[in-house]
């Protein structure tokens, strides 16, 4: 039972971090953000295997976080619609990483388990750097909380009160780092998805800021502790049961958001 105490460990770090960060992502408009690094993600796995190393993960997570960054100073310098951006940067990565893995004939197959994910590859080494971002981002949070809300809801306002954009760049590496990490846990399909839903159920029923982040969060975590519970007694993927339960919980939510 090993395999699973390391599985619900994992839950409980991750689910915060994707409540919390939801809640930029949402706020931002960056709702396929997650999308686009997972697929840059995949193309720094193909990068670290094409080098020869035995775990690419470091190398899918340097790659990350340099295409996050890119990104923002991209979007900062020509002022790119958000989507705009994400679109050329996902295309491109996930071009890039396809023409890699199948460089010299090879097969694409070895990459396969990335799509779907498997929680028991979980390693302790991975959740130790996402509890140390977790932690990060909850100092962030309490002494910066203002700061990051007007820089992701009005960029332009923040910049005119002398808001540093240091913080949307930590943000945005801090999602790089677990978006990259935990893909191979849930899977590329689903990825987006863990990071948009949270902060979108939460957005239905939530009247203050201070409601929305903690109902991010709890939902997140009680969603995830579920899905592993539905995954370990019926055998499916763990990455897709945390979707449903959250993508079940975001109707309820919209259900009791008409209803008021």
């Amino acid at each position: 039972m090993l395999f699973m105490k390391n599985a619900l460990l994992a839950v409980l770090v991750v689910t915060p971090l994707f409540g919390l960060l939801s809640t930029m992502v949402v706020e931002s408009r960056m709702a396929f953000f997650s999308d686009a690094l997972g697929h840059s993600a995949f193309t720094g796995m193909a990068i670290g295997a094409l080098c020869g190393l035995a775990q690419p993960v470091g190398a899918a997570v340097l790659f990350s976080v340099v295409i996050a960054l890119l990104f923002t100073l991209v979007r900062q310098k020509t002022h790119m619609a958000s989507d705009t951006a994400i679109s050329v940067f996902s295309s491109a990565a996930v071009a890039l990483g396809i023409f890699l893995s199948t460089l010299g004939g090879q097969s694409f197959t070895k990459f396969n388990n990335l799509l779907i994910g498997d929680i028991l590859s979980v390693a302790p080494g991975e959740i130790g750097l996402l509890a140390l971002i977790l932690l990060g981002l909850l100092v962030l949070w309490i002494t910066s909380f203002n700061q990051m809300m007007l820089s992701s809801v009005h960029q332009a306002l923040a910049d005119s009160r002398g808001i540093r954009v240091v913080w949307k760049n930590f943000l945005t590496a801090a999602i790089a780092v677990v978006v990259t990490i935990t893909m191979t846990w849930v899977g590329l399909l689903v990825i987006n998805a863990l990071l948009v839903l949270p902060g979108a159920a939460a957005r239905n029923v939530a009247r203050n800021l201070p409601q929305y982040h903690l109902v991010s969060v709890l939902g997140g975590v009680v969603c995830g502790i579920g899905g592993l519970m539905v995954s370990y007694y019926l055998g499916t993927s763990t990455g897709a049961s945390i979707t449903l339960l959250l993508a079940l919980w975001f109707f309820l939510t919209l259900l009791l958001k008409r209803t008021r």
